[in-house]
């Protein structure tokens, strides 16, 4: 299996193949920074500065996760704010075991999956022939000043990925997302999602294998 995590998911499909999905850069924080941690911990203690704080470094991150696993952006707010507002409230319960950030994605990887499986519901009760909005959306951050031909062949290779990507099974989506787009390790992506190391190693190789068949020219 071709490796996946920091360096992005390699799905050639051939000679031509499509090439890597490189991660978004996730910015670190600054030195003398309170962590993650500590802040977490005056949440418990009802202190409003400290919440402020941690919405503020995982806000555009949570978000970023929440569309990568919904692809609707109003689903993705409310689902992000849902998960702030249960680190408010229970705050109390982080027991520091594992790193914040494996806590809150856990969050919000649950609160993201149990959403679309309501939604999933709602849809084949309500209108079981309607079809998915193909103008979907991939939000994207392209290098400044390419050549627009050059530009329009990467956005049309995004939006086959991103295609791709909806198709595979929840489990699967989310250890992809969490392993390339938020370059989570394979032990981080395991305890978010409460699977084991094995499990994730599955879970990518067979989204891999689904995404070259789908990608394939």
């Amino acid at each position: 299996m071709e490796p996946t995590g920091g360096t992005g998911l390699w799905l050639a499909t051939g000679d031509s193949g499509v090439g890597w999905w490189t991660p978004e850069t996730v910015v670190s924080h600054e030195r003398g920074e309170i962590p993650d941690e500590a802040l977490c911990a005056r949440v418990a203690a009802r202190d409003e500065g400290a919440f402020d704080q941690l919405v503020e470094r995982y806000q555009a991150r949570a978000y970023r996760l929440a569309w990568s696993l919904l692809r609707d952006p109003e689903d993705a707010r409310d689902v992000s704010q849902e998960a702030f507002l249960r680190v408010y409230q229970s705050a109390g319960r982080f027991r520091g075991e594992a790193r914040f950030s494996t806590w809150f994605y856990r969050i919000l990887v649950n609160l993201a999956l149990d959403h679309r499986r309501r939604r999933r519901w709602w849809e084949r009760a309500v209108a079981p022939d309607r079809g998915e909005d193909e103008a979907a959306l991939v939000e994207r951050q392209p290098a400044p000043g390419p050549d627009p031909g050059e530009r329009a062949s990467e956005g049309q290779t995004m939006t086959r990925l991103w295609d791709a990507v909806r198709g595979l099974s929840p489990q699967q989506r989310a250890a992809v997302v969490l392993s390339v787009q938020e370059q989570l390790s394979t032990a981080e992506v395991a305890a978010v999602l409460e699977i084991s190391e094995p499990t994730v190693r599955v879970h990518l190789h067979r989204a891999v294998q689904v995404l070259r068949k789908r990608l394939k020219p």
